[in-house]
């Protein structure tokens, strides 16, 4: 009998796009039929996913990607992760009363970096100009989008919040109805302002005259006034001395592909470490139970190495975490039972404490992911991946002149001295963010990744084992039964640890879970189709290939 699918993967050879917002696809796929490549048609989908997931990413963002393009011949990292504000001292946020840095709130902005990220790519890798890939988000701005059912629920949840912020009340409140059109004239008005500012000269100097205008124009003087009349430290310095950069990969080969991440300012090497490790396991061979026990064993030990290791304030050793030598030792401490112990093998882990004030509305970042995910190929060769987020209409005021708001990523430095991602002063956050990209006999192979925070090496690692392993499509793979563990240091405000959890989709079955339980796993069964919200785009065989995720009822993938 056929396998059941919720959609089928989808086949082509002219372009894919994969999204977590059909819009988006949409936007993508126009992109690439009016001749555009693959990054042009990301940085359109993008800026719509900007307008149309308000939720879940905004132009007070940021943006990691990872990709091949064919001009170059071998995978890039962007890196468009805004630093902390050069005020940003544990000694200045101490000094106000802090033990953490709040999750909501101007306090918490860093340089919102996603904007520049777009330019920069569309620059070097792009053919459009940028009025036209504008366009669309402009377009949906003005003229207004169909609500999700996220948006609505995210919007009735911090309403309490919301009408603290006069400028997020006037735009979001009352709550728009799930299906209705939603309009922000005040967004398009602001990117509308950006391109007449722009305009004139080639496409390379209209781009460099809009990072002009975001960064040191009337843009970053808005965020430099409403930032200091709010409690925040960002100021037009900060914004002006930041730019996005193009870096090399971190990889780890594994069996005959190369796994591409980005540094550890993102969690991307948590990916690579778990593979590591896995590299030592028959992963076709276990059975469900056996699956998710040893994948949840070895995410348990990368994750500490993270906790402990990743960040921008120290050098992170690398070389050692990914070395065989490394996990081989750390493979040992994989036993049959659920271990209940936080193990880095590397690094100094934060201190763990309460915080002592009542969790606030809209802090962190739910299970389901503040985050949104895209994936790009094209009929030219190249290939795309990016998780842009941050800047949620529920963690900090909307700046009325411009229509969104700034970005809570510092809410992921420590304010402890001597750590990899203690606060310093114009340093990177060590964020969850991590888009994948690998390759097959040094060729581009496949595009993949999710939002979910802390689950997103999680989440998209499972698809990629379900594929690479299982003898899954892709649709097959993202549509499988997905499970996570919190047993970490929470990435978001307040930071918390749950040892030994496990959450497991309900149709796993109740043999995996009973198993799972008798391990020593304190297992959480989840509604069917409620974890992971995995994207994924491939070359294969002279067609393209795209799945995307039937969890949430956003996400879509376009092929043809």
């Amino acid at each position: 009998m056929m396998p059941f699918t919720t959609r089928p993967e989808l086949r082509g050879t002219f372009g894919a796009v994969s999204t977590t917002h059909w819009l988006a696809s949409g936007v993508g796929m126009a992109v690439l039929e009016r001749g555009g490549n693959a990054f042009d048609a990301a940085v359109a989908a993008g800026l719509t996913l900007q307008v149309v997931e308000p939720h879940l990413n905004g132009p007070g963002g940021d943006l990691p990607a990872v990709f091949w393009p064919v001009s170059r011949g071998e995978p890039v990292v962007l890196c468009a992760q805004g630093v902390a504000p050069a005020a940003a001292t544990i000694e200045r946020v101490r000094g106000m009363g802090h033990e953490m840095i709040p999750g909501t709130g101007p306090l918490a902005a860093c340089v919102p970096g996603a904007f520049g990220g777009w330019l920069l790519l569309l620059q070097e890798f792009g053919t459009w100009r940028l009025e036209d890939v504008l366009a669309f988000a402009i377009g949906y701005a003005e003229h207004g989008y169909p609500v999700v059912a996220g948006i609505t629920g995210t919007i009735e949840y911090s309403e309490p919040l919301l009408r603290e912020w006069p400028g997020s009340a006037a735009l979001y409140l009352p709550a728009p109805r799930p299906g209705t059109t939603f309009r922000n004239p005040q967004l398009a008005t602001t990117w509308t302002r950006l391109l007449a500012e722009a305009r004139g000269g080639s496409r390379d100097e209209e781009i460099e005259r809009a990072r002009r205008v975001f960064y040191d124009g009337f843009i970053a003087e808005e965020i430099d006034r409403f930032s200091r009349e709010n409690g925040g430290l960002l100021d037009a310095d900060d914004m002006r001395d930041w730019r996005a950069t193009l870096e090399q990969p971190v990889t780890l080969d594994y069996h005959g592909l190369t796994v591409c991440k980005t540094g550890p300012w993102g969690q991307g090497p948590v990916g690579l470490q778990q593979l590591a490790l896995l590299s030592g396991f028959d992963i076709g061979e276990l059975s469900e139970e056996e699956l998710v026990h040893v994948v949840t064993e070895c995410a348990k030990l990368s994750f500490a190495d993270r906790d402990a290791a990743y960040g921008d304030a120290l050098p992170v050793p690398l070389d050692t975490l990914l070395s065989t030598e490394y996990n081989d030792e750390r493979r040992k401490l994989v036993t049959d039972e659920a271990s209940d112990e936080l193990r880095p093998g590397l690094g100094r882990l934060p201190s763990l404490h309460t915080p002592g004030d009542a969790l606030s509305l809209g802090v962190g970042e739910p299970t389901r992911g503040d985050t949104v995910h895209l994936d790009v190929a094209d009929r030219f060769g190249n290939l795309f991946s990016a998780t842009p987020s941050g800047g949620w209409l529920q963690s900090s005021p909307v700046i009325p002149a411009l229509g969104w708001p700034l970005g809570t990523r510092a809410q992921m430095f420590w304010l402890e001295e001597g750590l990899a991602s203690s606060l310093k002063p114009r340093t990177r956050p060590r964020t969850t963010l991590s888009p994948g990209l690998a390759l097959r006999g040094g060729e581009p192979w496949l595009a993949y990744g999710t939002p979910g925070g802390d689950q997103q090496e999680q989440w998209a690692l499972h698809v990629f084992l379900h594929h690479v392993h299982r003898g899954l499509n892709l649709q097959e793979a993202v549509d499988a039964p997905d499970f996570h563990t919190q047993h970490l240091i929470d990435s978001f405000y307040p930071r918390g640890f749950a040892p030994r959890s496990l959450f497991i989709e309900e149709r796993a079955g109740d043999d995996v879970v009973r198993g799972l339980s008798a391990r020593g796993h304190d297992v959480t069964v989840a509604p069917p189709w409620s974890l992971g919200r995995v994207c994924a785009v491939k070359r294969e065989d002279g067609q393209l290939v795209a799945a995307a995720n039937p969890r949430g009822m956003q996400g879509y993938a376009v092929a043809r």
